[in-house]
């Protein structure tokens, strides 16, 4: 069985080699210290099962076992932390199973046997979208084949298009096969519905102008594209402007207020 280690500490993961090296049917055969580079590395190997952290800086667990559902196939994932309160949510990002730090040798076995005994099919239909109660940072998209990572902090708009979403940055766009009604209700409150087809993110909106047909769109900064906004949702879009305006007046004096601290 080929797994990966991943954690932001480095003597826990050599515990970790430690106890696996113990194992015959385990092949430690790489090891990863972020969230962002245990999906670079499980792409690149192909593991049977990622041995993960839950708490790390930037791109935590739960995110991280989150992309790696989206792999192919999909690794059996077994979470090992200190911190119990996540177990519920580990569940929910089709974790195998769940261990507690310091690591027991005969419940890591338990665990790894277990994600032993999945089929390749079964190992394939772990990766349905999970529902974690916390919003992602970013957003995963299948690029030519390869996986990418798209901070959510950058995206301007998400368009559906029939089962696909564009992902619209001020790079260019990426497709990503999820819901928009499921994004919408993951990242409440930092983007706005416009249209039944289309989210904007509040800090990119730069206003409201009617188009040559008359149409009222919205206008975005830093990119020509014009986006309709449906007359059902006009007023309600109006009332989330004015407050989206607000976010951003208090974001940018935020940004203010630390440029001066570090001056």
């Amino acid at each position: 069985m080929k797994c990966i280690i991943v954690d932001d500490e480095s003597l826990a993961r050599q515990r970790l080699i430690k106890l696996l090296s113990e194992l015959d049917f385990v092949e430690v055969c790489g090891e990863a210290s972020s969230g962002e580079d245990a999906l670079a590395l499980a792409e690149k190997l192909n593991p049977d099962v990622v041995l993960l952290d839950i708490r790390m800086p930037g791109m935590d667990g739960i995110e991280a076992a989150r992309h790696l559902n989206k792999l192919e196939p999909v690794p059996a994932v077994i979470f090992t932390t200190a911190y119990g309160e996540h177990a519920l949510e580990a569940f929910e990002a089709h974790a195998i199973d769940y261990l507690l730090k310091p690591i027991d040798r005969t419940r890591l076995c338990q665990a790894l046997e277990k994600a032993q005994r999945l089929s390749v099919a079964q190992l394939d239909e772990l990766g349905a979208a999970a529902s974690g109660s916390s919003a992602r940072t970013q957003l995963c998209a299948r690029v030519r084949g390869n996986l990418e990572l798209i901070p959510v902090g950058d995206i301007l708009y998400l368009l559906a298009d029939n089962k696909y979403v564009t992902v619209r940055t001020h790079e260019g766009e990426m497709l990503i096969e999820e819901s928009l009604k499921a994004l919408e209700e993951e990242f409440s409150g930092r983007f706005i519905r416009i249209h039944r087809k289309a989210l904007v993110s509040v800090t990119a909106i730069r206003g409201l102008e009617k188009d040559s047909q008359g149409r009222t769109c919205m206008v975005m900064t830093g990119i020509e594209d014009q986006l309709e906004v449906s007359r059902r949702l006009l007023p309600e879009v109006r009332r989330l402007l004015k407050s989206g305006q607000k976010i951003v007046a208090r974001q940018k004096q935020k940004a203010a207020r630390k440029e001066a601290e570090l001056a």
